[in-house]
């Protein structure tokens, strides 16, 4: 079972555990075990888990991957209305546009307070030993906003 599969299970997996806890601490009720306050501790959690990984499967997003994009570390965002990120020095001028595509779209929706979003790609140019200064080579502005 892969990780995705696993993830789409979880709440349906501790959803009838919770049952059948919730079940059992009815029995205990009834039939006056000793561990019957135990028991409610343990369906309550199961029951709060089933919930939990339900809310986090319908949060949880793919990222996108767009054909000719390279991946780009992000070296510096603002949690705002700006994104930077490294490339190679071997990376390509025709990789530029869809690896800008697929940051710009890898950013959630309704994210950073619905900010028109600046996202960069540079390089760093040698000037001297030991000295660099940052080149931008693609940049692109999103919109971000709830839709």
């Amino acid at each position: 079972m892969s990780f995705f599969e696993l993830l789409e299970n979880t709440p349906k997996i501790f959803g009838l555990f919770g049952i059948f806890l919730f079940i059992c601490t009815i029995a205990a009720f009834i039939f006056n075990f000793g561990f019957k306050f135990r028991i409610i501790g343990a369906t309550i959690f199961s029951l709060l888990l089933s919930l939990s990984s339900w809310a986090f499967i319908q949060s949880y997003t793919e990222n996108v991957v767009i054909e000719g994009a390279k991946y780009v570390p992000i070296v510096y965002d603002n949690g705002f209305d700006l994104i930077i990120a490294k490339a190679d020095d071997n990376f390509s001028v025709e990789s530029i546009e869809p690896t800008l595509e697929q940051l710009s779209k890898n950013l959630m929706k309704g994210s950073r307070s619905g900010a028109k979003v600046k996202i960069k790609v540079r390089k760093l140019e040698k000037i001297s030993d030991g000295i660099s200064k940052p080149v931008v080579i693609g940049e692109v502005q999103k919109n971000v906003k709830m839709n």
